[in-house]
């Protein structure tokens, strides 16, 4: 991927004629932004997944593409202007705004896990999206989107943390090429995914022996991979939240929460063979229950202040 991204940015630097550093320099600086992001973009990719149930299948790519445009619009015309302006004069407040994003994507979160212990996501399901109407596939899409464009920031914020050492011209070069690359990444993967029965059924169809064995196995497997990719959008949506909050106050100068999970990490981190994945575990684990009990709270004040406002007009 990052050889990728450094030949895409050579012909942008070529056709811009940025005199001010080397082509080198911005290839490799926008391949580790890219990476550092990795974690985000891995999500990103888990959470779209669930936005697209319900959809028939000449609808799947459709809605894709609405989506991975709207994402392209948010991270190019939204997060990266407001992301450059803000690391210039008002780079203090790039963190508190990423703690609204990771508090709103605790609440998405938590609000699904909600509808799943309550049976409403059950009655949600009733119909099919495509059943449902053109307003129902709207409403899917913005809600994508709207999620994306928290996911999209900080794949951003983290991309520009990354080269804020370099110039303005070559922060906003660096994070264009992150934008194109990390969007026909994300959104291709999806493609891929959710098509990838499409793929079964014609290799059963058209295929014979191993090959059209190969395409029936998945076609019988891509219902439980998409079930397991729903619940993984579900738990990334907590994991990154819970991640933005707790990284976000410590950057404010509230250090006990980050020290005990880095403690914990540190405790597991030596055990042979396994210790750089329990650190990490720990982390998403503590990082998850975070955002599942900030968006809990945020759950449980959305649902009682609309009761609360009914029930002081019924008198």
């Amino acid at each position: 991927m990052a050889g990728g991204l450094a030949a895409l940015l050579d012909d942008i630097a070529v056709l811009a004629k940025l005199a001010a550093a080397s082509v080198d320099d911005i290839g490799a600086a926008a391949g580790r932004a890219s990476a550092k992001a990795a974690g985000v973009v891995i999500d990103d990719t888990a959470v779209t997944p669930r936005y697209l149930h319900g959809f028939t299948a000449d609808r799947e790519l459709p809605v894709i593409r609405r989506i991975a445009f709207g994402s392209l619009r948010n991270k190019l015309l939204f997060i990266l202007p407001a992301a450059l302006l803000l690391s210039q004069f008002l780079p203090w407040l790039l963190t508190p705004i990423l703690m609204l994003g990771g508090t709103y994507l605790a609440y998405e979160g938590a609000e699904k896990v909600y509808e799943l212990l309550t049976g409403h996501a059950k009655e949600k399901k009733a119909l099919p999206a495509a059943a449902q109407g053109p307003d129902s596939e709207k409403a899917m899409v913005k809600g994508a989107i709207r999620t994306d464009f928290i996911l999209s920031a900080e794949i951003m914020v983290i991309a520009l943390n990354e080269v804020a050492d370099e110039g303005f011209v070559n922060r906003a070069v660096i994070l264009v090429v992150v934008a194109l690359g990390i969007t026909v990444l994300v959104y291709g993967v999806v493609a891929l995914i959710v098509k990838m029965d499409d793929i079964g059924l014609r290799l059963a169809e058209t295929r014979q022996g191993a090959v059209a064995a190969t395409g029936r196995a998945l076609v019988r497997a891509m219902p439980k991979v998409l079930a397991v990719l729903s619940t993984v959008g579900i738990v990334a949506m907590l994991w990154v939240g819970g991640h933005i909050l707790l990284v976000g106050v410590d950057d404010l100068g509230w250090h006990a929460p980050y020290d005990l999970v880095h403690h914990w990490e540190e405790a597991v981190a030596g055990v042979g063979g396994v210790g750089g994945f329990l650190a990490w575990l720990v982390n998403t684990l503590a990082s998850a229950v975070i955002g599942l009990l900030v968006g809990a709270v945020v759950v449980a004040v959305m649902h009682l202040v609309p009761r609360r406002k009914g029930a002081v007009t019924s008198h």
